[in-house]
């Protein structure tokens, strides 16, 4: 099976699969106690009456029956409408694509830092395996992965900021700004995905086609080059799992240094049960999480063609 045709096999497994989160992300929402027409009249400052009540839900469509609004709603979404806050009355779509910015470029800078790091990490696992690097690296990794982010995140205010003064605590001032949070962000990641390629790396080192490149002469460098080709396999689904949960996971970081972006949008409509912009971001981070496997697994079947032919059986 070509690439074309494994791409097109997935693309056409995908819609059922986007269908089913849509109608999840909708489903969730709806089994929340409170009514949304009582919520609108509340974050308003009004006093809910039964006839007002019942006239919020008639505009908002709520007495109509569950799958007439379902399939409302999607149609809406695959046009971009994704409703009104009830807090302010501004379009959500508006309001998501003015905070998407700002967290894909911390997830962006977190991601390079974490790749960056975690490939590091793993190369010198590998080289001095067994011995002081290794263990010292080891101890390391079992530390950032035990700290939580945002006593991470606590740790590098004070040391760096309030201690040292010479990093920016919050907002969105300049490149500078960044780096603390994407820092706190990355802690974690980088501390697992390192220790994935590493262990894979390892496993990889005792394979036949490594003594035997070996045995042929080939240097450090490109054997090391080929134990990590092949070492790529499982560390790229968990490289699929940790990209849309650095965007999703934004959400800690960006309220403790108070970053403009999807996170903490998010936590501000669920402190206010502002229902269309948490249902938005439900259903943008799980279509996120689809896509970023889907690249993943097109990306693994480009580098091993032993699961284009799995994929066809």
């Amino acid at each position: 099976m070509n690439i074309r045709t494994y791409i097109l096999r997935r693309l056409l497994g995908l819609a059922p699969l986007l269908l089913a989160v849509s109608f999840l992300s909708f489903v969730i929402i709806q089994l929340s106690p409170s009514d949304p027409a009582e919520v609108a009249i509340r974050v308003n400052a009004l006093t809910p009456t039964p006839e007002l009540i019942a006239e919020v839900r008639e505009e908002m469509g709520l007495d109509k029956p569950f799958l007439q609004r379902y399939v409302t709603w999607l149609d809406r979404a695959v046009r971009g409408d994704l409703g009104k806050s009830y807090v302010d009355g501004k379009d959500v779509a508006a309001e998501m694509r003015k905070a998407l910015p700002p967290t894909l470029m911390l997830a962006a800078t977190s991601a390079a830092l974490m790749l960056a790091c975690s490939i590091a990490a793993a190369f010198v696992g590998v080289l001095f395996e067994g011995r002081w690097p290794d263990v010292l690296l080891r101890g390391l990794i079992f530390l950032g992965t035990s700290l939580p982010a945002f006593w991470a995140g606590l740790l590098f205010i004070w040391f760096f900021a309030v201690h040292l003064d010479l990093l920016p605590t919050s907002g969105l001032s300049g490149p500078a700004s960044l780096i603390l949070p994407a820092a706190t962000l990355s802690l974690p990641y980088i501390a697992a995905y390192s220790r994935l390629l590493r262990n894979s790396m390892v496993q990889t080192k005792q394979q036949n086609f490594v003594l035997y490149a070996r045995a042929c002469g080939r240097g450090r460098w490109p054997v090391l080059r080929h134990i990590f080709r092949n070492s790529l396999q499982s560390s790229l689904t968990g490289l699929g799992m940790s990209l849309p949960k650095l965007v999703a996971g934004t959400f800690v970081v960006e309220c403790i240094f108070a970053w403009p972006g999807l996170g903490r949008l998010c936590v501000t409509a669920i402190f206010n049960r502002d229902f269309p912009v948490i249902q938005a971001y439900v259903l943008l981070m799980a279509v996120l999480f689809v896509l970023c496997n889907l690249c993943m697994d097109v990306v693994s079947a480009m580098i091993d063609p032993r699961l284009r032919e799995r994929g066809r059986r």
